[in-house]
């Protein structure tokens, strides 16, 4: 196989090293060594000097020091086995969050890292290799990071041998990788195209202090300008939730916070990507989706859709929001859909957002958290309880 080895950097590559037979250097769900490991790493990726260079690496620092408890069932839980993972290229962090979690339930894992994978994707795997000579050598023995060109045996290889295949990327990714049969036994955990919207409810923008507001619009920047809001999670779609005119007030205030805040920064577009932001502003128009443009700095665009319904799922580009006015929460039932995934939210108390939960009875969304945590990665994940997923079970009566 003309594969890379970037985790253990440079080291042969040799599939049957995973998929031989039993073997007494097995890992276990919550297995001491691997967690081991992931604290350290952790740790490492907490060091200033990386933070500040990338900010989005802290959070996955803090997840890896503190790996969440398997599922304590009467029953007992061990690993799927082989997992190959093939992570997207527009959000570094995924891989390691979902390696990290099939690791820490007891699998041998090959994770496959995109030739476009960003900096941050450097930066973990120059920590993680740094730290091979601290850990149980099972970890190296077990754990493969690999990269390759477009070579469809390397793939059909990996898929054969997997007993559980995971997709990130869009659906046209899942499309792609469903070509390579896997074992009759084996499975994919598919993460398809998905798409993300903010409400804020008006009364409760008017009830929060001038210090809220500003902290919810950080929350809101950190939530779509890391990753170029392309994250699936990052919101594009903001709708107001109460009385038409008053929202409409609201969000001229939110828009010039926004605005000073990105501002605050120092974030600029490069100019392929503030092209791009025109084009999509004035692809939307041309549509019939947008009834108004305003270009409200470099960074933010705003666009007001002809009607809630008109929302946009696609991504438009970094700092793209469109703008919309509703009555209710309820009024989104009728616009949201399978391929909406998160709902960032402000001014809302949890029953209201429960309610809402409730009555969409599973047609789309699968998680509402608050501004500032569209990009919190969990192991609860698409619908997914994925310390659950990356295990199976096996009864043992006597």
């Amino acid at each position: 196989m003309n594969v890379t080895s970037l985790f253990p950097a440079d080291a042969p590559f040799r599939l049957g090293d995973l998929t031989d037979g039993p073997t007494d250097d097995f890992l276990t769900v919550a297995d001491e060594r691997i967690g081991d490991f992931l604290a350290r790493l952790g740790r490492a990726l907490l060091r200033p000097a990386i933070a500040r260079a990338h900010p989005e690496l802290a959070p996955l620092g803090f997840f890896l020091r503190r790996m969440p408890v398997p599922p304590r069932d009467e029953v007992l839980r061990v690993p799927r086995g082989l997992v190959f993972h093939v992570p997207p290229a527009n959000v570094d962090t995924v891989f390691a969050y979902c390696w990290a979690l099939s690791a820490w339930s007891g699998n041998r894992n090959v994770v496959k890292v995109s030739a476009r994978a960003g900096d941050a994707t450097r930066v973990v795997l120059d920590a993680a290799n740094d730290l091979l000579s601290e850990v149980d050598s099972v970890v190296a023995r077990t754990q493969r990071v690999i990269g390759y060109g477009h070579d469809d045996a390397i793939t059909a290889a990996l898929s054969e041998a997997a007993d559980l295949r995971v997709v990130w990327g869009g659906d046209a990714s899942v499309r792609a990788l469903r070509r390579f049969p896997l074992a009759p036994h084996a499975r994919d955990l598919t993460f398809p195209d998905r798409s993300s919207f903010a409400v804020i409810s008006v009364p409760g923008w008017r009830r929060s202090t001038a210090r809220q507001r500003r902290a919810a619009v950080e929350g809101f920047r950190d939530d779509t300008f890391w990753f170029g809001q392309a994250a699936c999670s990052s919101p594009r779609g903001v709708f107001w939730i109460g009385d038409p005119d008053d929202g409409r007030s609201a969000a001229r205030e939110f828009r010039g916070l926004l605005t000073a805040v990105v501002a605050e920064k120092g974030y600029f577009p490069d100019p392929a990507m503030a092209v791009q932001k025109r084009v999509s502003a004035y692809g939307a128009a041309a549509d019939g989706r947008v009834r108004l443009i305003e270009f409200d700095s470099e960074a933010v665009a705003t666009l007001e859709l002809t009607e809630p319904a008109a929302l946009p799922r696609a991504w438009l580009g970094p700092g793209v929001f469109t703008h919309s006015w509703v009555k209710s929460l309820d009024d989104l039932r009728r616009i949201v859909c399978r391929k909406d995934q998160t709902v960032t939210h402000f001014g809302f108390d949890r029953a209201e957002l429960v309610t809402f939960a409730r009555k969409l009875a599973g047609r789309g969304v699968d998680r509402i958290v608050p501004f500032g945590s569209a990009l919190a990665f969990s192991p609860v994940w698409d619908g997914y309880d994925l310390l659950t997923e990356f295990t199976k079970v096996v009864t043992v009566s006597s």
